[in-house]
Formats: structure tokens, C-alpha cells, sequence
């Protein structure tokens, strides 16, 4: 079933039309042309390009954009089963579902006639990156979107409180991913979201790592959406876009989320009190912090247009995220050892340099020749952070000598 969500569905955008005849379907392939020729023309010439009036072409996928994910849907049954496993404290997901249930955020997202004006005013470079960050925000909220609208679907039968769980927070990220689609359309763009479901990559990830990977994500959403909002509250005068302030109530749906995720951690606990879960903690932990670390100085003037100094708010958001983590994972690196960032900051000048060789007017053979030693360099960076003394920690549950933790 894991394959599900990989298959290209076909629907209304996926059936053909019937050809009555040769030439009709040459002179709708002609008109074709022409409106795809046409709307490919950029929004204010800052370079998008579009599949139809308003329509957005995805950004195309590196391996630091957000991404699709999938799993061993089978193994999630598994692992959620009340026959299976015994280690599942239904009392705390009962009390989690009850707090999903109040949707506290039911008419938090409420638009008003100050998000088209406030966009009108944005123009240039400014305007392109805020585009960037809507869309790479959105594809991201509507990847968790998928991902948990299915595990909900599939654990029905196995385990109904979670599966309705799964379920709560999917509405969540689509209601997120649904105002951030919004606010593109402020800009004259947006993404087809259905579109993007049908034709974009997958990443298979184990039950264990889509665990790690969506805990650390929401927890890191919490903290760079609570760390904006606060920084625009003390500097209203960097508040461009009306967005940004409901950024308080929104990474609440971050934080509940995260803690489901905790929670689901601790009811197995193989994942996080083994040599092994020690080494993918880090290992997961290095991933998405190295990957916003790199992500946010490549768009170092989204974050200036803010007021904010894109390391500082960096340094802060993974320093937090990490504090969050260690409550939970059994080992997570010491971000605070003074070395952790001098290392970090080295990656994003490799980073600069392999991006600036990328708009050379050279061969892409002699391109690629540059960038070998800088891309041993980096790999040697992360080997070196990875190898770094890391914290001992994890959950309060799983202590043998609980009265000797300290937080």
C-alpha cells in the first residue's frame, strides 16, 4: 500500500478527451501552445514561470527542498496495533484526541482586505523571495498534509485514536497549506496543489524514521514561527505582510503535533533507548538543522527584509529545537559547543561558493570539477560534526535513576 501514494491518479485532469478528428486535435494542440507560450511569462519579471494563468511551476526539487514522503504503511499498522504492541499508553493518545478535537485554531485563519494591499506594496527582489517562502512553506505543510491524511485512513482498523489523530492533524496542515496557497494568490500566483500530488517524487522513509523526521519538523516549525512573531511584535515596522501575525496561534498546531510525535516515540521504545537510536537521533537532528542552516543563508534577504539576522534567528531556532528534542531523543549534538556553529557557518560558505560556480558561464564538465573539492570539504565538515561529543539525554519515562535528572 506504501506504493499508493506514488501512483499517478487518474481523474479529471488525468483523462483525454476524446479526438473527434485529426484536425481538431491539431488546432487544440495549436491553442495549446500558444496559452502555455503565454502564461509562461514571469510575474513582474522576477523569473517564475507558470502552467497556466496564476498557475505556478513547482520549484524544481534539490536536495534541500521540502519533500514528499511515504512509508511501510503495513509496518505502521504494526506498530500501532493494541494487540502487537503493549507498551501503547492509550490514556495519553485518548487525551491528546480530545485536545485535537477543540481545534482551537477553527477560526484562527481568517483572511482581511490587508493581505492583497500589503502584497501590492511589496515589489522586485523583495517580492520574489517572499514567493520563494510561501511556496517552499506551502509544499511542506501539504506534504505533512498527505502523509498523515493516509496513515489516518490506513490505521482506522487498528487503532481508531490514533488513526483520528493522524486524521485532526492533517486537517491542520491543510488548513495551513491552504492559507499559505492563499497568500500567493495575494501575489497573482499559486501553486496546483493537486497537481503537485500526482506528479511529484516521493521519499520512502521506515515507520522509525518518519517518526524522527516529522517530531523534529514540527518541533523546529514551532520555534521559527514563534521566534518570527516574537521578533515582529517588538519590530512592527518589519511586519511587510499580515501573515506573520498569526504566526503565535499557528505553531501551537506545530507544537501539539510534536508532542503526539513525542508521544509516539515513547510508546516504542526500541527507537529511542538503543545504541542505534542514539546514532539516527543525531543523525536526523544534524539533517534538518544543517538543511535550514544552509536553506535560510541561501535567502539571507527574506530574512533581512524582516529585520532579523538570518544566523542569530538560526542559532536560536536550532539552540531551542535541540532543548525540545533532548526530552525525548536519547542523544542529540551539542549545539552549544562553540565549535558546532564555527563548523556550521564553514558549511555555508562551501555552500556560497558551489551555488556562485552554478552561475558561471562555463562547461558543466569544468563546473563539476570545481565543485569536487568543495563538496569533500563540506562532507568532511559534517563528518567532523557528527563525530562530536553529543548530549545523553532522552525521556524522563525511560530514566532508571529519575530523582538524579536534571532539566
Amino acid at each position: 500500500m506504501a506504493s499508493m501514494l506514488n501512483k499517478r491518479v487518474t481523474g479529471a485532469f488525468g483523462k483525454q478527451a476524446p479526438v473527434r478528428s485529426a484536425r481538431i486535435a491539431a488546432n487544440r494542440s495549436s491553442r495549446r501552445s500558444v496559452r502555455v507560450a503565454a502564461t509562461a511569462a514571469t510575474d513582474e519579471g522576477i523569473g517564475f514561470k507558470t502552467m497556466r494563468d496564476g498557475i505556478k511551476v513547482a520549484a524544481d526539487e534539490t536536495l534541500l527542498s521540502p519533500r514528499f514522503y511515504t512509508t511501510d504503511f503495513d509496518e505502521m499498522e504494526r506498530l500501532f496495533s493494541l494487540e502487537i504492541n503493549k507498551n501503547l499508553d492509550m490514556t495519553e493518545f485518548d487525551a491528546m484526541l480530545a485536545e485535537f478535537k477543540q481545534d482551537y485554531n477553527q477560526r484562527h485563519f481568517v483572511r482581511n482586505e490587508t493581505f492583497k494591499a500589503a502584497a501590492e506594496k511589496i515589489h522586485g527582489p523583495t517580492r520574489k523571495i517572499f514567493i520563494e517562502f510561501l511556496e517552499r512553506s506551502c509544499t511542506a505543510e501539504f506534504s505533512g498534509f498527505l502523509l498523515y491524511k493516509e496513515l489516518g485512513r490506513r490505521l482506522k482498523a487498528t487503532n481508531p485514536a490514533v488513526a483520528e489523530i493522524f486524521t485532526l492533524m492533517s486537517r491542520d496542515e491543510a488548513r495551513h497549506a491552504g492559507f499559505l496557497n492563499k497568500a500567493m494568490s495575494d501575489f497573482n500566483l499559486a501553486l496546483d496543489l493537486g497537481f503537485l500530488t500526482k506528479n511529484r517524487k516521493y521519499t520512502f522513509f521506515k515507520p522509525k524514521f518518519i517518526f524522527y523526521a516529522t517530531y523534529l519538523s514540527e518541533k523546529i516549525g514551532y520555534w521559527r514561527y514563534i521566534s518570527i512573531y516574537r521578533h515582529l511584535q517588538r519590530n512592527p515596522d518589519n511586519q511587510l505582510y499580515p501573515l506573520f501575525e498569526y504566526f503565535e496561534n499557528w505553531c501551537q498546531d506545530e507544537n501539539r503535533h510534536g508532542d503526539f510525535f513525542s508521544a509516539v516515540l515513547k510508546s516504542q521504545p526500541d527507537m529511542v533507548n538503543d545504541w542505534a537510536a542514539k546514532l539516527w537521533s543525531r543523525f536526523f537532528c544534524l539533517s534538518v538543522y544543517i538543511t535550514m542552516y544552509l536553506n535560510d543563508h541561501q535567502r539571507d534577504a527574506f530574512y533581512s527584509s524582516l529585520g532579523l539576522n538570518t544566523t542569530v534567528f538560526n542559532q536560536h531556532v536550532i539552540i531551542e529545537t535541540n532543548k525540545s528534542t533532548e526530552r525525548i531523543f536519547p542523544a542529540v549534538p551539542d549545539v552549544e559547543n562553540p565549535e558546532f556553529f564555527k563548523k556550521m557557518d564553514l558549511l555555508v560558505k562551501y555552500n556560497t561558493q558551489l551555488l556562485n560556480i552554478g552561475k558561471l558561464n562555463l562547461p558543466e564538465p569544468v563546473k563539476v570539477v570545481m565543485r569536487l573539492p568543495l563538496l569533500e570539504r563540506m562532507v568532511a565538515e559534517i563528518f567532523q560534526v557528527f563525530i562530536m561529543t553529543p548530549k545523553d539525554c532522552g525521556s524522563y519515562d525511560f530514566a532508571e535513576n529519575k530523582a538524579a535528572l536534571v532539566y
